[in-house]
């Protein structure tokens, strides 16, 4: 069976707009010419990819597993395409690359700059999402790299170690908690709070370990950016916790006091992960590489198990082979 990639591409196209015509203007088709192509992919397979309904269609589970290797195809083609292009012009590439907010402001530049003065010819994109959204862009090959903090939640991802971080609090200059070197996370939900948008890392975790003690968040204000939410605790809108790098660096720009979150899960683990694949492309394995020096280690070792793996040829004492 013969599955072309308009086809496929279609098919991801209506998956994701939930609807024929939608789809078939994405990818450019005519109406009718999309339509007979789902239908004649739907008789091939032998199921139904989507359930028609009045407002659009609804992709069946049958669907829903023929997106995912959509997906997974595409990431191939874009590795196989970045490294034959690779190999033609000499380490010339595209990387691209998704973290969070708390990554970028605490560990990334200083190792993104050093990647790009030791590969001057290969072109780094960088995205802002949440760790949720990193995962996900990773696996769906819609980003090459990503680093975020754990837990790990897509196991299409292999991930290794890369730094660990703090998080901190910042309040306003005239709090009652200035004088304190250090807060519980009890003291600060006494207090409103203003925080990153929902889904980010932080903010989740704090609503977990709110609801654990049986408490809410006051979550006053939720923003996008840590130099916005510095802005609104100098101005007195509440306190806020955040990764303890920017939050050294605001205390020195803004007319707010740093104290240290003293709980265990201040703590916080980045991770730099990859879709799963036997093997990375050379742009994307060289940066893994130099942020994660133990990985190259950790990948000879796994190579080298499953080259014990391998079933021994069985000698036949007639002769040959079993």
């Amino acid at each position: 069976m013969r599955l072309d990639l308009t086809t496929l591409n279609l098919v991801l196209a209506i998956e994701q707009t939930r609807s024929i015509t939608r789809g078939a203007e994405r990818e450019h088709l005519a109406l009718a010419a999309a339509s007979k192509r789902i239908s004649d992919l739907e008789t091939r397979l032998g199921v139904q990819l989507f359930e028609r309904r009045a407002r659009g269609v609804e992709p069946t589970e049958a669907c829903r597993a023929l997106v995912r290797h959509i997906r997974s195809l595409h990431a191939s083609l874009h590795a196989l395409e970045s490294e034959v292009v690779e190999f033609a012009r000499g380490i010339k590439g595209h990387l691209r690359i998704a973290a969070n907010a708390g990554a970028i402001a605490e560990a990334l530049p200083p190792d993104l700059a050093a990647f790009s003065q030791a590969h001057p010819q290969i072109r780094i994109s960088l995205e802002d999402q949440t760790s949720a959204e990193v995962q996900a862009a990773v696996a769906e090959g819609r980003a090459d790299v990503g680093v975020f903090t754990t837990p790990l939640l897509d196991n299409r991802l292999q991930t290794w170690s890369y730094r660990t971080g703090r998080l901190a609090v910042l309040v306003p200059a005239k709090h009652e908690l200035v004088g304190k070197t250090s807060v519980s996370f009890d003291d600060l939900l006494e207090h409103d709070l203003v925080g990153l948008h929902g889904g980010a890392a932080a903010q989740e975790l704090m609503m977990q370990e709110a609801m654990a003690r049986g408490r809410t968040l006051k979550a006053r204000l939720q923003v996008r950016g840590f130099d916005a939410i510095a802005q609104l605790v100098e101005a007195g809108m509440g306190v806020a916790v955040l990764p303890d790098a920017p939050a050294r660096r605001f205390a020195q720009v803004f007319d707010v006091h740093r104290l240290v979150l003293d709980e265990t899960w201040a703590q916080r683990d980045y991770v730099l992960g990859v879709a799963r694949q036997e093997r990375l492309p050379t742009v994307v394995q060289r940066f893994v590489d130099a942020l994660c020096p133990a990985a190259k280690e950790q990948q000879a070792q796994q190579a080298s198990q499953k080259a014990d793996a391998k079933p021994v040829a069985k000698i036949d004492p007639k002769g040959g082979s079993k």
